[in-house]
């Protein structure tokens, strides 16, 4: 029943916002998306209507801390379309405070979102925990519980301190297993980013059948297939994604961090005074190319380098094809960016776009395009594809699961054992992979 109520109290609070004046709810009911490296430089809505994203900027892992190269073109990106950028940072600490501490250290400096945005920390991985499951997987006793906790709460306090606001993301099962989320929520009212999917069908707005039963949460991640081919959709409950911004009003804040600024600049570029060397992005309402031809849909809300204009008219790189200039929208008003190398992937059996995006940290949409296919869906063993340039998976401690292969042989390949591969993904069954799966090693 406690369920039940939830769910409706949701409801009533979400239609509640149709009807109410108040700019201070703004951001109820907002849908928005999460990014990392594979949405690209410039990132990737999934629908005209989404007005936030919540940004990788790196993380601590099992090899340490990393950078996420994309974070301030992303950041760059969201701003320019006049939505809401917000951070988060992975973090795998395993009880240890020290870890939390170095990893609060190292990124604080380097938010690149408002003051008072959400700085979230994303604990999927990485925590004490000795109780086998019986699945292939562990349970945190009473005191890892604790220390696990201690290290959440720690970071989330240097966040508070900084001037952001705190977040804790997680799924609803890793959490019971090895964090008291009572200790956080009561701590930080509201603080819950939890993500709970009921399929992975196409799902543009989220299932309240499906809600997870938890206290606090603020943002429900409620799909990882927002669009075809894959993207995280959340939605806002509490109005939380306004802070940093003035009662959810799209201006731009007025910070001094310099990804910011670079969006405010592109966010000024109208019209004709589109140039070559920009970086654009098919706005989502476009029906047509300058041509006339009906624009598809997977070309909508993905960007593109200006190669060539002509009057009000602008040729777009890896779909060679003009569009009006009011059909596009800047995301980046610098000219002197490079242009990414490209090469070329052999299709093996079993691949698809977004197993083959994934080893080379670009995004199904960017295939699709640079190679003009007219349904993404369909490649085929042996097929030649352009990819653009980018760090491999393989490079950034990701592998792609092939067909035909096993944990004991990705664990052969990569120097690693059976037993981190199932620690590092959450894998309930070591004995069920499966093709086009994303492991971390």
């Amino acid at each position: 029943m406690k369920k039940i109520k939830k769910t409706v109290a949701v409801l009533a609070f979400g239609l509640g916002l149709f009807s109410c004046s108040s700019q201070v709810l703004a951001a109820v009911g907002d849908q928005g998306v999460d990014w990392a490296v594979y949405q690209g430089d410039q990132g990737r809505f999934g629908y005209a209507h989404d007005k936030f994203a919540l940004i990788q900027i790196g993380g601590y892992n099992g090899n340490g801390l990393y950078n996420q190269h994309t974070y301030s073109s992303q950041v760059q990106s969201v701003i320019a379309q006049g939505k809401r950028a917000h951070t988060y940072v992975w973090f795998d600490t395993w009880g240890d405070l020290g870890i939390a501490k170095q990893t609060m250290d190292y990124f604080l400096p380097k938010i690149q979102t408002p003051k008072g945005s959400i700085v979230a920390l994303d604990v999927e991985d990485g925590v004490l925990a000795s109780i086998p499951d019986g699945y292939g997987g562990y349970t945190s006793t009473a005191a890892e519980k604790q220390a696990n906790t201690e290290t959440v709460l720690y970071g989330m306090r240097r966040i508070r301190d900084a001037g952001y606001t705190p977040m804790y993301y997680s799924g609803k099962p890793f959490t019971l297993k090895h964090i008291n989320y009572d200790q956080i929520i009561a701590e930080f009212p509201g603080s819950g980013w939890i993500a709970a999917y009921p399929n992975y069908d196409v799902t543009p707005a989220p299932n309240y059948n499906f809600f997870p039963s938890m206290e606090g949460i603020g943002i429900f991640q409620f799909t990882s297939t927002y669009v075809a081919g894959g993207l995280d959709g959340n939605i806002d409950l509490t109005g939380i994604t306004d802070n940093g911004y003035k009662n959810g009003n799209p201006s731009k804040p007025n910070t001094e961090t310099p990804a910011i600024e670079a969006g405010q600049e592109a966010d000024k570029v109208k019209g004709s005074a589109k140039e070559v060397g920009m970086t654009v992005k098919v706005n989502f309402s476009s029906q047509n190319y300058a041509t006339g031809e009906v624009i598809p849909d997977w070309v909508k809300g993905t960007s593109y380098r200006i190669i060539e204009k002509s009057g009000d008219k602008v040729l777009l790189d890896g779909i060679m094809s003009w569009l009006n200039s009011r059909d596009v929208e800047t995301l980046d008003a610098s000219t002197s960016g490079p242009v990414k190398s490209s090469q070329t992937h052999i299709v093996q059996y079993g691949e698809n776009l977004s197993s083959i995006a994934a080893k080379y940290g670009t995004t199904w949409q960017d295939l699709a395009r640079i190679n003009a296919l007219s349904n993404p869906s369909i490649i085929y063993a042996g097929q030649t594809l352009s990819v653009t340039g980018g760090q491999s998976v393989a490079k950034s401690n990701y592998c792609v699961v092939e067909y035909g292969d096993t944990l004991s042989s990705i664990a052969e390949q990569f120097g690693t054992t059976v037993e981190r591969l199932v620690s590092a993904n959450g894998i309930s069954n070591p004995d069920s992979i499966y093709a086009g799966h994303v492991l971390k090693f």
